[in-house]
């Protein structure tokens, strides 16, 4: 694995210099005896701007090691030639590093072309679109922050959780369009699915205290 990740991270230099041995060997001997070898250096030098070197960064972050992640994904430069998927992480784990150094407007941005270009995996796609309908409510965009949210649920969201956060957003969302049985509806979800995290269970005994008494 080890080998792999450093295959990954000098490929570019590794096609580069298999191009120029290439060259030599075609001058010296003709083209058929250098084919295996361009042949490799395009495979390298194509990956590289293509896949990129995202698997490194599974290590750093699993380690919390941000400043490595931050250096992997600095040595991207060209973002846009990367595959769609690979593209739409790339987009993903910016805009979590932004959220992370609480510059929201870059990582609105980031989270954005991430779900425009979709994800490979559903779940991802649910957690992008609810991180953009919260910064949506905390700018006070209701109408915004529900179209985003209720695209979350649609496409799955990655844990109970965090799906019972999504429900309680729309119902701060229905309580301000004053539609309480909508709201009720959501709050009933939210607590079917039985969250744990103390910030959510806080909010819930919160808003259990005057629910019941709005009307529908």
């Amino acid at each position: 694995m080890k080998l792999y990740n450093l295959l990954i991270k000098y490929r570019l230099p590794v096609g580069v210099f298999t191009l120029a041995l290439a060259i030599l060997v075609n001058v010296l001997s003709g083209f058929w005896p250098a084919f295996i070898l361009y042949l490799g250096a395009l495979v390298a030098i194509a990956s590289h701007f293509v896949i990129g070197p995202l698997r490194l960064i599974q290590e750093p972050m699993e380690k919390g090691d941000m400043a490595t992640v931050q250096q992997i994904l600095d040595s991207i430069k060209y973002p846009n030639l990367l595959l769609k998927p690979i593209r739409s992480t790339y987009f993903t784990i910016k805009g979590q590093l932004a959220m992370v150094n609480k510059d929201f407007d870059s990582a609105e941005k980031h989270l954005k072309k991430s779900s425009e270009l979709g994800s490979p995996m559903p779940e991802a796609e649910g957690a992008n679109k609810l991180q953009l309908g919260m910064m949506a409510l905390q700018r006070s965009d209701f109408k915004q922050g529900e179209s985003y949210i209720r695209a979350a649920i649609r496409v799955g969201i990655p844990d109970k959780e965090t799906e019972a956060m999504a429900f309680l957003a729309m119902v701060q969302i229905f309580m301000n369009k004053r539609e309480f049985r909508a709201a009720k509806d959501f709050f009933r979800k939210a607590k079917a699915n039985n969250p744990k995290n103390p910030e959510v269970v806080s909010q819930i005994k919160e808003i259990e205290k005057y629910i019941t008494r709005m009307p529908g």
